[in-house]
């Protein structure tokens, strides 16, 4: 598919993209390169020059645009709710426009705006000038969903509001795609934001050339070109920590003991393997909290001397996650659990090991959390 434009312009050239159904695909690239011109001829706003554009096989070139564009949701940087019409009125748009009756519309409006977090009961009377941004937002959202298209364009959607609202949208949005599993392309210029959200990301520059199509692990840790390596940043080793997940056999296993255990048992089990702390299960094999060889003295039990253990991070977190715990409780380890069970520990050096193995596809090291 190519956009040449009267002039002689070079929008796109070239490009040839497949989006897989049920993923969420982001295209990225500095000003200029052509993502939004691409999106924008998925439903043809914008008319390609050359090319076929194919919608579960049908080429959809030449189809009746208006038709199309019922097809996919889209949603923009600014929303585009109309002022004049209630939220209801709003995200049922679509629906009415394809005959939908007015039970049937209400019925799913309600449903939408239950599955966006904006409660029906409030919101669904009020005007877009009596919602905050981020609300607005999330009903532009439900209102390219109404129909329940197979796909959605989304063309910067988050970034008209603040950092704040944003994170948590862009957090909203993953739930809700877990639930409704929609092909989705996602324009953006903010590599952050697509490490975080795509499970394939497009680096386009200049002319819609496509540098490299791949999932942000791959991105990340194998940049194609120089122009992707610079674009994705030098920081690309920590950005690739939010998209690692644990993985247990990156953990290590320190010394173990249980609240009822008697200080003297603890500490003998710490000299024994030269360990200068212990981490303190409860009698459920739950986390209680942790011992230093130091408080492993006197009489007394386990469960007198332990100390809480609030840097703890579930199973299914990602490397990001651990680190930050790690850094915010000015820990020099991070649990790891599964429900409220005890899987292992995560250190600075472990970590570290984890990360450059999901980058080199090495065999697993262990950093000797464990060792004096």
């Amino acid at each position: 598919m190519s956009k040449v434009y009267a002039d002689g312009t070079v929008g796109v050239a070239e490009l040839d993209l497949t989006f897989a159904a049920g993923e969420l695909t982001v295209l990225v690239g500095p000003s200029g390169c052509g993502k939004t011109t691409t999106m924008k001829m998925i439903n043809r706003i914008i008319e390609p020059t050359t090319g076929r554009i194919l919608l579960g096989g049908e080429d959809v070139t030449g189809v009746d645009p208006v038709r199309l564009r019922r097809r996919i949701g889209y949603v923009i940087q600014n929303v585009g709710l109309f002022p004049h019409q209630t939220v209801r009125a709003n995200v049922g748009t679509v629906p009415r426009l394809l005959g939908w009756d007015r039970a049937r519309t209400r019925a799913r409006v309600d449903e939408l705006l239950e599955l966006i977090g904006l409660d029906p009961a409030v919101h669904a009377d009020r005007y877009p000038h009596q919602l905050s941004g981020g609300q607005r937002q999330r009903a532009g959202v439900a209102r390219a969903l109404a129909a329940d298209p197979p796909v959605l364009l989304m063309d910067e959607p988050f970034s008209a509001v603040d950092p704040v609202v944003r994170e948590r949208l862009q957090a909203e949005f993953l739930r809700l795609q877990q639930a409704v599993r929609k092909t989705i392309v996602f324009v953006t210029h903010d590599i952050e934001e697509a490490v975080r959200l795509g499970d394939r990301i497009a680096v386009m520059s200049t002319g819609g050339r496509v540098e490299q199509f791949a999932t942000p692990a791959d991105l990340l840790g194998r940049p194609a070109t120089e122009f992707v390596a610079d674009f994705v940043g030098a920081d690309r080793g920590l950005k690739r920590l939010a998209v690692t997940e644990i993985d247990t056999v990156d953990l290590e296993q320190p010394p173990v003991v249980h609240v009822d255990d008697g200080l003297a048992d603890a500490r003998s089990a710490l000299e024994r393997v030269g360990a200068r702390w212990a981490v303190v299960l409860d009698d459920r094999e739950r986390l209680h909290g942790w011992l230093s060889a130091e408080r492993a003295s006197g009489a007394g039990t386990v469960g007198t001397a332990a100390r809480r253990m609030d840097a703890w991070v579930p199973a299914d977190a990602s490397l990001k996650t651990a680190f930050a715990t790690m850094l915010q409780h000015e820990a020099g380890w991070v649990a790891v659990l599964d429900g409220d069970r005890f899987l292992g520990v995560l250190t600075p050096e472990s970590l570290h090991a984890a990360l450059r193995r999901s980058v080199e596809g090495t065999v697993p090291e262990t950093a000797g959390a464990t060792q004096a």
